[in-house]
């Protein structure tokens, strides 16, 4: 064959455009799902294991729950207000601001001298968390067409997980050698770090701003599609579900069944492997199927979790709980993708934050009323979020239509 034949090079490109389109890698998204990846290794070298670290300097039960509900309550404030900045300064401007703000949390978490400064610290770490959340979204909604969103957000999801799967093995590895304190505190340097590589990956990010009409934010929601309303209402119960217990999964299975912080640290890497293993087969099976028996799935899964861990009473036990808790993702990237296609275009980014301020405010309280069941016995939160989870999925099937959900 002639050394200057373009047929294989043609072949080539081709062979990586499907390989691009299958995964739904437009430029734009790949860069934030890089972002997402990135600053990820970082935040979970320690965040699984805040609670001890709070713990350690000198929090009590009530505390770690009130912390988990100002979690919560920053997580609903900010997303609108990250919605809005991206919608109004274009994705990347917004990117490179949730980014400087999240750094100086990690400083205050640093070089925090005692408990109560988390508070302070956690103030300005939501700001990748939750004020990047919305920009998240419309970089998917804006680059990718309706029918390869599910996979976008399935990509994106997976370079989450990854870290969520890795790191914390390597967190609890650096307490286990090192203690609570200070491996926690090794943990957010490199996080520092890592937060300076994250800009350099935002600024290849390039969607310009799109122009619409000016919009409050009772504008906002009353572009609401009724289905998306509805899927609010059971997203909020399923919430309430996951944040009664969350933040104390780590307390109960080193402080009541007795697993080491490291074993804990493989737990949560069992859980993310699992997420990451039905992502893609569960993203092409939806796109065939419809998203809505993967929705419920999803929800189903989180209403099991807290029942599993609370039955569980070895590791092995509890390696089967954190993988429903890691099949808890099966429906996600479907549920977000029904979030994205009920936005208006130059709304999107609002309609995103607007859709988590609802919902993460309405669950602000499950966290404390967790810290308060813990006192009475460490198992009430988690057996009351399982029949609240179960509620939950009772109200999605029986209000959200199948024509809504494809």
């Amino acid at each position: 064959m002639d050394s200057t034949d373009p047929t294989p090079l043609t072949t080539e490109l081709t062979r990586q455009q499907r390989f691009a389109d299958y995964f739904g890698l437009e430029r734009n998204v790949v860069a934030a799902s890089s972002a997402v990846f990135s600053l990820g290794v970082g935040e979970e070298l320690w965040k699984k294991f805040l609670p001890k670290y709070m713990e350690s300097l000198g929090a009590g039960p009530l505390a770690i729950g009130l912390f988990g509900t100002a979690k919560d309550f920053l997580d609903a404030v900010y997303q609108y207000p990250g919605g809005w900045l991206a919608d109004h300064l274009g994705r990347r401007r917004a990117f490179l601001i949730f980014i400087a703000l999240a750094s100086v949390g990690y400083l205050i978490y640093l070089f925090s001298p005692s408990w109560i400064f988390l508070f302070l610290g956690l103030a300005f770490a939501m700001a990748w968390g939750s004020m990047a959340s919305p920009a998240i979204f419309a970089v998917i909604g804006d680059s990718l067409p309706k029918e390869r969103r599910s996979m976008g957000f399935t990509v994106q999801s997976m370079l989450k997980r990854v870290p969520m799967a890795i790191a914390p093995i390597i967190g609890g590895a650096l307490i286990a050698a090192t203690g609570v304190v200070a491996g926690v505190r090794t943990g957010l340097a490199i996080t520092l770090v890592l937060a300076a590589v994250t800009i350099l990956i935002i600024l290849t990010v390039n969607i310009p701003v799109i122009v619409g009409e000016a919009v409050n934010v009772r504008g906002v929601w009353r572009s609401f599609h009724s289905a998306l309303k509805r899927l609010l209402v059971s997203d909020i119960i399923i919430r309430t579900c996951e944040g009664m217990a969350e933040i104390f999964v780590v307390l109960y299975v080193t402080n009541v069944i007795g697993i080491n912080i490291g074993e804990y640290g493989v737990l949560v890497a069992i859980q993310m492997v699992t997420s990451i293993l039905v992502y893609i087969p569960s993203a092409k099976i939806a796109d065939r199927i419809g998203r809505k028996p993967f929705v419920i799935a999803t929800f189903l899964c989180f209403a099991l979790f807290p029942l599993a861990v609370v039955l569980a009473f070895n590791f092995a036990t509890l390696a089967f709980a954190f993988i429903i808790g890691g099949l808890r993702e099966i429906g996600e990237p479907s549920r977000k993708a029904m979030i994205v296609d009920f936005a208006e275009p130059h709304l999107r980014a609002r309609s995103v934050g607007l859709y988590y301020l609802v919902r993460s405010l309405s669950v602000t309280p499950a966290a404390f009323v967790g810290g308060a069941l813990w006192t009475l016995a460490p198992q009430t939160p988690f057996i009351l979020a399982g029949i609240i989870g179960i509620v939950g999925t009772i109200v999605f099937m029986a209000t959200v239509e199948e024509r809504f959900a494809s």
